[in-house]
């Protein structure tokens, strides 16, 4: 939150992902060490009859806006990146699946969309040396400003939890890919327990 953030003396800066130099300029000015990529583009409370055309336009953020911020944490010489992607994306196969099983890439229709825009997020991430790249495939999230109050889809993660795995990723990741769900059978999540000491359960405190 912008409050939150001038609260702690820092100054918020929003700059379009899609305009290069504006933002290699505003990430070259904050000498960041480690950037956390957590950028979407989805409809308010994902409004089901928006959804659609979310599609392309996330996939877009996905492949140019990536690639555009790669290049502005290059420049300003930034060690880490860690990356938003997401969980149901691998190709049919055996379950429950690991970080190393392909994704999708054989998809039709508009999943062929979003998949093609997180191959090339989590490619941009993980092979821009000498920065570090760490994708977190996150499930379907759910919790405050999501959309959603309760777990939905095949592969939940709270917003908190999955948050939490974000901080966790700054100093414990391994560089490389992280299942980041609630337990279920459709993907593993024993890399981030096991490496990033990742709960499911994590909660912010009531406020």
């Amino acid at each position: 939150k912008a409050d939150e953030i001038r609260a702690a003396g820092l100054t918020p800066v929003v700059v379009d992902v899609f305009d290069t130099p504006a933002l290699t300029r505003a990430v070259v000015a904050a000498r960041p060490d480690i950037v956390i990529h957590q950028l979407t583009d989805l409809p308010p409370g994902l409004d089901p009859s928006r959804m659609a055309e979310s599609v392309a336009r996330n996939a877009r953020v996905r492949g140019e806006g990536t690639r555009n911020l790669v290049t502005a944490a290059l420049e300003a010489g930034a060690r880490r990146l860690i990356a938003q992607s997401i969980a149901w994306a691998y190709a049919p196969g055996s379950e429950p699946h690991g970080e190393d099983d392909p994704l999708d890439l054989k998809a039709e229709g508009s999943r062929a969309i979003s998949v093609g825009g997180v191959a090339a997020l989590e490619r941009l991430t993980l092979a821009s040396p000498p920065i570090e790249g760490v994708v977190l495939r996150y499930g379907q999230l759910y919790g405050p400003g999501t959309g959603a109050d309760k777990s939905a889809g095949a592969s939940p993660v709270h917003v908190d939890a999955a948050a939490f795995a974000a901080l966790l990723a700054i100093d414990r990741a391994i560089p490389g890919v992280y299942n980041i769900a609630e337990d279920n059978k459709f993907v593993s999540t024993e890399k981030a327990r096991r490496v990033l000491g990742w709960d499911q359960s994590f909660r912010l405190p009531s406020r």
